[in-house]
């Protein structure tokens, strides 16, 4: 009998895996229905819906491993990381979906929360004055108008899998949408910057270096308390703290 693996758990949601099947059960019905409807949508291979029953969505595992994990090196070769940047181009020149995301946000709106998050950091003594500053002075070139893409909006580097060279599947749809198209390469690459070369060959398109580092900050600053507070560890080597680390 196969095992019960809990791949993910905190107060919004959880995914269990039993074999080949994955169990996603969330308080928010809005996020399954986008996961759905995304993976429904998107010109790349995404996980096979097997059955729904809100709050539970059973989805097929893709093969293939992750292309990497933050804060530990990726093994994946220089042409898997170059197929990964194909694949995100080929998302984001897709059509459109007809609801915003997580990568869309309104620049007020993203503006003042940054604003919350950076006091918040500093008033708790959670992170250096200068770290967060500077910070965010970087994050500051993210804020300006973008084309909408059809973006995933959490493209972690555990969510695109590959087998050898080619992608086999994107995973974990939850927050697509319409967004900033460098928003997802930011987050496909958070981490990671010694692959950032080979991933923007593959995506094949002239990208702005400083507004995807400035995502790097804008990313990591916000993410800071909503880890700590959900049970996991932003200090961890490689991971958001060494980002806004790296951008002294």
């Amino acid at each position: 009998m196969d095992e019960v693996e809990v791949v993910v758990a905190h107060s919004e949601r959880a995914t269990l895996r039993v074999g080949d099947v994955f169990l996603k059960v969330d308080a928010d019905q809005a996020r399954l229905d986008v996961e759905v409807e995304a993976m429904a949508l998107a010109s790349v291979p995404t996980p096979e819906v097997l059955w729904r029953k809100p709050p539970a969505l059973a989805i097929a595992a893709v093969p293939g491993t992750a292309l990497g994990r933050l804060g530990e090196p990726s093994n994946a070769s220089t042409a898997a990381w170059a197929a990964a940047g194909a694949a995100v181009r080929k998302l984001h020149d897709g059509p459109l979906p007809p609801w915003p995301g997580r990568a869309g946000r309104g620049l007020d709106d993203l503006a003042s929360e940054l604003d919350v998050e950076c006091e918040w950091l500093v008033a708790n003594g959670v992170l250096p004055a200068d770290l967060v500053t500077r910070n965010r002075q970087v994050a500051e070139a993210a804020l300006r108008p973008w084309t909408p893409a059809f973006t995933h909006g959490d493209l972690q580097i555990a969510h695109v899998f590959v087998d050898g060279d080619e992608i086999t599947g994107i995973i974990d749809w939850s927050e697509a949408g319409r967004g900033d198209a460098l928003y997802d390469l930011a987050t496909l690459a958070l981490g990671h910057e010694e692959h950032l070369g080979d991933l923007v060959a593959g995506y094949g398109a002239d990208v702005d270096m400083d507004v995807l580092h400035a995502w790097w900050s804008l990313r990591s600053l916000l993410g800071v308390r909503w880890l700590i507070e959900h049970g996991f560890d932003p200090f961890a080597p490689g991971c958001e703290v060494d980002v806004l680390r790296s951008r002294m």
